[in-house]
């Protein structure tokens, strides 16, 4: 059987499927696919301000640039600057995967179990998630200010000198590490609760009969019971942390000097910051940043398949 012939087939039989799926497959094209393959196409060249197309006033410039092939590829991984960048964001990324996955876990627990106030509890853990992010970094920022935030005001009235949140390169990596675990662990105490709330309430009752204490109940019963949420909060959250331009630019720019740019807000100033803009080079950091979360997906999911999780 032709590949045409199968296809056809599949069309004839699941017709009204593909027709619900359609303009779905048709936005994400558009939104997605031709932006990606635009950019592939650009990291494979030397564009950049001065030779793409433009108009400047009643003239109009046509594209002068030329296909280079892997030439800023070549350039990006002989720079040390590319490896400088990566492993802020490694760090970056586990350190507040790993502090949002805790921080939520334990919260979940906590509000799992019946209390007075919960739903109250629930809404306030809730509500960072609510808020737009650029509003919550934008707070973040003003609770920082080294002479007028509110933080140094507290410090000050303890006697202690104020902290150069984002001005200190230590300070400021620390900073934008906890505005980002307050904002994800939102996510991660409703993905967590939802978790633990589906896990049977008989086996906690059965394994207590049988002598166990809370540590061998969350070992033994909790925790075998959220890997297959776990694991997939922790890889959406890694993707999400590796990209986050929003915390990272809104609260620091990248700074003091370079010392909390990831790779995407690198890569953003490439192309929109930076005088010539390099649409090139910033193209192929893209497409390397996409790479990069393509193999960790692939390897963590070859893990889970080992371990017997199926996704």
């Amino acid at each position: 059987m032709t590949f045409a012939v199968r296809v056809r087939r599949a069309l004839g039989t699941h017709w009204y499927a593909w027709t619900m799926v359609a303009p779905v497959v048709l936005v994400i094209g558009v939104i997605i696919g031709y932006p990606l393959v635009r950019g592939v196409f650009l990291s494979l060249t030397d564009a950049n301000e001065a030779n793409v197309e433009r108009n400047i006033g009643v003239n109009h410039l046509p594209a002068t640039y030329k296909f280079t092939g892997l030439d800023n590829y070549k350039a990006v991984l002989s720079d040390g600057v590319f490896w400088d960048r990566l492993g802020w964001t490694v760090l970056w990324t586990v350190g507040c995967v790993s502090l949002t996955f805790l921080t939520g876990l334990a919260l979940a627990n906590m509000l799992n179990r019946t209390l007075r106030g919960r739903t109250f509890y629930r809404l306030a853990l809730i509500l960072p998630w609510a808020i737009p992010a650029f509003i919550s970094v934008f707070t973040w920022r003003m609770l920082y200010n080294e002479k007028n935030g509110i933080l140094n005001k507290l410090l000050a009235g303890g006697g202690i000198d104020a902290v150069p949140w984002l001005n200190d390169p230590t300070w400021a990596k620390l900073s934008v590490i906890t505005v980002n675990v307050w904002l994800g662990v939102p996510f991660m105490l409703v993905a967590l609760l939802g978790g633990l709330q589906s896990i049977p309430g008989e086996l906690y009752e059965a394994a207590e009969m049988d002598g166990a204490g809370p540590w061998q109940r969350f070992r033994n019963i909790t925790v075998p019971g959220l890997r297959a949420v776990s694991s997939t909060v922790i890889l959406l959250s890694t993707i999400w942390t590796f990209n986050m331009f929003p915390v990272i630019f809104l609260l620091t720019r990248g700074g003091p000097g370079d010392a909390t740019e990831i790779l995407v807000t690198y890569a953003y100033r490439l192309s929109f910051l930076d005088s010539p803009r390099n649409f090139s080079e910033s193209a192929a950091w893209g497409v390397l940043i996409l790479v990069l979360l393509s193999v960790v997906a692939v390897v963590y999911r070859r893990a889970l398949r080992k371990q017997g999780e199926v996704w």
